[in-house]
This record gives C-alpha cells, structure tokens and sequence, in this order.
C-alpha cells in the first residue's frame, strides 16, 4: 500500500551549515514526483531524509499522518533505487530479486509467485538465470527496480537511477520506469538533474534551489508558466528582456527598452503603471515580422538539428539582461518559409499568450494564474 508524503518545516543541517532551511511539500498517494535542481541545491539531500539515512534537524516528515523522523530506515518499507545499481555480483537475477523478501522470510511459494511477477513486469524475465556480469546497463537497471518494488514497499525512492547510462538508454528506461511505476501504482520520489528526462516522467515537478524548493507543478505548467526565472531559465531555455508595465486607453502593455510594446490580457493586479518587469520569451515564442514592429537582431550563429533549426541572436545590449549564456530563435524546419543566415538581420514578434512576465527582481510572476505550488 502506498502512503502521501508530507514535509512540514524539515530543515537539515550539517554543523552550523543549513543545507535545507525551511521545505514544505506534500507528495500525493501513487504519484510520480521529481526532485529537479542543479548539482547541491539539496535534492538528494532531502530524498536521503525521507529514506532515514539522513537527519532532520527540524520539522517533520509524515507518511500519511504518521511522524517518520525516529523510526529507523530499515523499518520504513521503503524501497531504493540507487545510481550505481548496487545489485549483488555473485547472484543471479533471480537471487538479486528474492534478496529482500528472504530477509522478510516471506514464504517459499509466495516469494516465487511475487518474483515471478515483478521480473514479467520489468521485461527481465529470460535473464533471471544470469549474473549481472552478463546483462547491459539498462538490465542491470531493471533487475535494481524489480528488487526495490517486489517487497512491496509504500514509497520508491530514485537517486539519479539513468545517469550511468548512454542516451538512448536513458530514453528507453525513463519510459520503462514510468511504465512500471504506473502499473504497481507505488509512490514515487525520483531525483534528477535532467531536465528532459523529469519532463517526459513526471505527474508533478518539485524545482529545488539552494534547498528550498521554488516551484511545485506539473509538467506542462513548470515549463509554460514557471514561477520565477530560475525555473524559467533552469527549465528549457528563456531570453529574458527589460521591460515596463504601461496602462492607457487600450489596455495593459508590457513595452521594451527599444519602445516595442505588446498588449497582454494576462498580467494579475501586482503589475502596476510605470513598474520594470522581467520579460521570458522561450525561443520557439518568437515569429519572424516583415516591415518594423518587433524586436531587431542579427543571426549570429545557426545550427541545424533535423527537425529543427537553432539561431543565436544579438540585440542591443539595453533590451537584454547582462549574462545570458544564450539568446536564441527556433524554427521548425518543416514549416520555416525562410531560412536564416548568419549576420542577418531580422526583427522577431513574441507570441503574446505564450510569454511570461515576472518582477523586476525575477522572484514571482505576474501572470494570472501563476502559482508557486500546483495541486
């Protein structure tokens, strides 16, 4: 049976260094949910928490309403998928599965039935014979997954489980993962630091910084209406330009340095006459504009990946906020009417409903309906 997560003012630390100051999150029964974030902005950290091999400094951790904090690891029945597999080399597939459930002196005849069954589910079942010398990364991965979920478990927990394996398997075994995950119905905590991967596995994306947790969300709202401009920039890719709010007859503009103005029907009541914004403005949000109205820039780079085709651009510096690594335009390939090249100058329009506005500090959106946790 698995179990709701709930966080409630958990803090870590490590001496006097606060790792995690202050994290709330609720975590639904059944649901795939991501830790997202850069390399030490707490994730692991936080996942090694409800694991039990981490201490909470305080706050508590529930499963269902259940306080974990004291209860040991070992009696949490909670299943690990690690990154480096930690399966048994001297066993077989087989052996490595029914490990768990010999420890739990499950009954001969019901081990054999539960093991049966999950190395089906995992597609593993003509290797159960083999040792893990003799099986790929990717069946290595599963045999790790089938251990972790055939003690039935009320949370799976997932360190980075695809980051020793090549691309094409990582693709092939997040959609296994999900698959798996979604068949025995578990509750589920996976760590990432792949944005594409907790894209294409997650029912809801929790995105961590500096260990506190800056958007909670699905998918689809993580990357079309982020938070703040750390998930906006750290998700996909986003231009970001100096902007001002301003309000007359026709309605509400958001208007560029270079005097470029578009009205918007989505600003919420913070965005006020007169105040500097932050505007994002992913690359496939842009449309090429003959004539004047837009933003002027030159094609200062193009690279061609099949379906698509990526330009870097160069505007004036006032338009732009110092330090993007990047500002870029995409384009379909099958629908470009023209293709760009390099030292051309173009003028581009956003596509109004797409964009996000944010304060001019980038902590919050203006947006309507923008919200930093998603049920």
């Amino acid at each position: 049976m698995s179990v709701e997560i709930h966080a409630n003012n958990v803090v870590k630390k490590y001496g006097e260094n606060v790792i995690i100051p202050n994290l709330n999150e609720h975590i639904k029964d059944g649901e795939f949910f991501t830790l997202l974030g850069p390399s030490g902005c707490g994730k692991t950290t936080f996942l090694r928490m409800i694991a039990g091999f981490n201490s909470i400094e305080a706050g508590s951790i529930s499963f269902n309403n259940e306080v974990i904090n004291d209860i040991p690891a070992h009696e949490r029945n909670i299943g690990m998928v690690f990154q480096s597999y930690a399966i048994f080399p001297h066993m077989t597939v087989r052996e490595n599965v029914e490990y768990g459930l010999k420890l739990r002196k499950i009954p001969k005849a019901e081990m054999k039935q539960r093991v049966d069954k999950i190395l089906e589910v995992v597609q593993i079942s003509q290797y159960q014979d083999r040792l893990p010398e003799r099986l790929s990364g990717g069946q290595q991965q599963r045999v790790a997954l089938a251990r972790a979920i055939v003690i039935h478990p009320s949370v799976l927990l997932m360190d980075e489980p695809l980051s020793n394996l090549d691309a094409k398997l990582r693709v092939e075994m997040r959609s296994a993962i999900r698959q798996v995950q979604k068949h025995v119905g578990i509750t589920t905590v996976y760590v990432t630091h792949d944005q594409e991967e907790a894209l294409s596995i997650s029912d809801r994306i929790a995105v961590m910084k500096e260990g506190q947790i800056q958007q909670t969300a699905s998918p689809h709202t993580i990357y079309t209406r982020p938070y703040n401009v750390f998930v906006s920039t750290f998700i996909g890719h986003s231009n970001l330009f100096h902007a001002t709010i301003r309000k007359h007859a026709e309605g509400t503009a958001v208007v560029f340095k270079d005097g470029f103005s578009l009205l918007m029907d989505n600003l919420n009541d913070e965005a006020a006459d007169g105040m500097e914004v932050v505007v994002a403005i992913r690359p496939e949000e842009f449309a090429l504009r003959s004539g004047t109205d837009g933003l002027h820039c030159k094609v200062s780079n193009k690279v061609f990946l099949g379906k698509y085709i990526n330009y870097e651009l160069q505007f004036e510096d006032s338009l732009i906020l110092p330090n993007q690594p990047s500002l870029e335009f995409t384009q379909d390939s099958g629908h470009a009417e023209e293709i760009l090249e390099v030292n051309q100058e173009i003028i581009l329009q956003p596509r109004v409903s797409k964009i996000n506005v944010f304060s001019a500090d980038g902590s919050h959106s203006l947006m309507k309906g923008a919200t930093r946790h998603e049920q």
